[in-house]
């Protein structure tokens, strides 16, 4: 496949899941700062973040993987585009709504005492829910 034409695809993928999840697909610095929470490894730049919104650029294998996990879509999807959905129908990884990912990276924002609590909270509610 012609190298120009899978950027723009994943470009287009990218922006796509980050409309999804409530984010700007203009604002490379927001990609960015969100990105660079989420990855361990080192920051990538505005400039990257840009480079891949305008599809010049796809990231690293590795970067791929935290931008998918992060906007609750398949790696594979987001790279090769295709159907975001196991051959049997099912979703190839846990899928979320695009308030669930929001929810999701608030909790993130958390001190580790309030993380904590915000889990046992939402344990809870499963626990009572089950009871039902």
């Amino acid at each position: 496949m012609n190298p120009s034409i899978e950027r723009e695809g994943f470009s287009e993928r990218l922006q796509q899941a980050l409309r999804n999840a409530d984010y700007s697909p203009e604002s490379p610095t927001q990609l960015a700062r969100e990105f660079n929470i989420r990855f361990e490894g080192r920051p990538i730049t505005v400039h990257a973040a840009r480079k891949w919104l305008v599809g010049e650029a796809i990231p690293t294998q590795e970067k791929l993987r935290t931008l998918a996990q992060w906007l609750g879509v398949p790696a594979e999807w987001l790279r090769f585009g295709g159907e975001s959905h196991a051959p049997d129908g099912t979703d190839s990884t846990a899928r979320f709504e695009s308030a669930d990912v929001k929810l999701m990276a608030d909790l993130q924002r958390l001190d580790a005492h309030h993380q904590a609590l915000a889990r046992e909270f939402i344990r809870m509610l499963v626990r009572m829910n089950r009871q039902k």
